[in-house]
């Protein structure tokens, strides 16, 4: 294998030549750090990148493997893990300058997995100001970029995530999303997402519709992450019973498509319009769905803007409340756009912040009932194309903050695993993501028809490279 491509192989790769001896874990780690080295001062996608500290734990992977004390699939795997998910000893500013610093105490789930694993932790990932935006805009962090066009965002609140996968920054990563923020970076930067259903990977602390999830390229290296990610922690409290799950089982061919009901959802019912070249591309990966064998039938909106508008306010009115602790100095430091977005909550009501908080299960009744009839619904990620990298959101305004996520955040709300599996590219080469939801606990499932997908959609560009010298 030529060492200069080492940072493009996946995780299944690695592992197999692990395995036979004919990579090492310090090769493969070095070559990862030598490509974010040339990537990085474009991209903005890594925060505590430790070259030192990833070598080290490499040349403790090589030892295990050479023993055959090897600790799984994922030993010696380079991986980064979302600023927001806690890892020992390391600060977490939660993407904004106006938070104090403080080392965290424990690995929160997620990372405790991954180490338990051997996985290699080359660095976090950059997020927006409190994950609250769908873009790399931070006042903590460099402006994350999207790989396939510098100019654009590569989507929030997993921003650094989204990019450092699509760039090549080794084949495991791992993001957070309450809204979308798995989802939106997967599609824009052109990867392979799944946000499990609530409770599948433990999190801590655990919150309404927030469930991290594997950011790579392909389905297989997510499947190989599910094993690890979704075993058990007390921790979170909102967690599924521990399930004994084949998640090798992801790997069918396209025939298991065959007689499957697919809803295809081309209308959010709110928010901005799809874009024309995104409506062709789903509407072109749904005649692939058919031609396998699957049943296809178009579904009707289910979300309404008072859905979108009601969440909205809801979370306005717990940012307003968080950053009113903040001393004045500190608050100044949040993002302009943030805090105006914060702000406009100041003369909400009870009776509006009650029915706002009612627009949840409102969402989440609907989202359910609307699939019931389908084994599985396919949609677009977001209506728009990845906004310029400077814009807070495809909007870039904070009263209309959150127009770009009909699609996404019924699933949330409703806890049901969605995908997003890359289904084409806009007349500029920008990737398109088509969302792949199936019922609540159908995990699996969602990566068998992802997987499916993959072997049957067109031919893929090549990944972005760094700028030459």
């Amino acid at each position: 294998m030529d060492a200069k491509r080492l940072h493009e192989l996946s995780a299944t790769e690695l592992g197999a030549a692990y395995r036979d001896g004919s990579l090492s874990p310090v090769e493969v780690t070095q070559s990862v750090l030598d490509h974010v080295t040339r990537w990085e001062p474009q991209l903005g996608a890594t925060w505590l990148l430790r070259p030192d500290a990833a070598l080290e734990q490499a040349r403790a992977s090589e030892a295990r493997w050479r023993s055959g004390e090897a600790r799984g699939p994922l030993d010696g795997v380079p991986t980064t893990i979302k600023e927001n998910i806690a890892t020992k000893g390391d600060p977490l500013p939660a993407g904004t300058a106006a938070v104090t610093l403080r080392p965290a105490a424990a690995d929160a789930p997620p990372a405790a997995r991954l180490k338990e694993a051997g996985a290699v932790i080359v660095s976090k990932t950059t997020m927006p100001d409190y994950g609250m935006l769908s873009s790399g805009l931070s006042s903590f962090h460099t402006l994350a970029r999207n790989p396939w066009d510098l100019r654009k965002t590569p989507g929030g609140s997993s921003a650094g995530a989204g990019a450092a996968a699509a760039a090549g920054y080794g084949p495991l990563h791992i993001g957070t999303d309450i809204g979308g923020s798995l989802r939106l970076p997967a599609g824009w930067c052109g990867i392979f997402t799944l946000k499990p259903s609530l409770g599948r990977i433990p999190i801590d602390p655990p919150y309404m519709g927030r469930a991290a999830g594997p950011m790579t390229r392909t389905v297989a290296d997510a499947a190989l992450m599910m094993q690890v990610l979704s075993q058990p922690d007390a921790r979170d409290s909102m967690s599924l019973p521990a399930q004994d799950i084949d998640w090798s089982a992801f790997e069918v061919d396209p025939g298991h498509l065959r007689g499957l009901r697919i809803g295809l959802l081309l209308e959010a019912g709110c928010g901005l319009p799809v874009d024309p070249e995104i409506l062709a591309a789903v509407n072109e990966a749904a005649r692939l769905f058919e031609r396998a064998g699957a049943t296809v039938e178009p579904m009707q909106p289910f979300m309404s803007q008072a859905m979108l508008d009601g969440m909205d306010h809801l979370w306005r009115m717990r940012s307003f409340v968080d950053l009113n602790t903040l001393p004045g100095a500190q608050r100044a430091k949040v993002l302009p756009y943030i805090r105006a977005w914060a702000e406009s909550a100041s003369d909400f009501s009870g009776d509006h912040v009650f029915r706002a908080f009612s627009q949840f299960h409102a969402t989440r009744v609907a989202t359910v009932d609307a699939c019931a009839r389908f084994d599985y619904v396919i949609s677009p990620v977001s209506p728009n194309m990845p906004a310029p990298a400077e814009d807070p959101s495809p909007t870039n305004d904070p009263l209309r903050p959150l127009e770009h996520i009909g699609f996404t955040v019924p699933y949330n709300m409703s806890e049901q695993p969605a995908a997003s599996v890359n289904c084409g590219y806009s007349a500029a080469g920008l990737p398109i993501g088509l969302q792949i939801a199936g019922k609540r606990f159908d995990d699996l499932g969602v990566l068998q028809v992802s997987r499916a997908f993959e072997q049957i959609r067109g031919a893929q560009k090549p990944w972005p490279q760094p700028p030459a010298d």
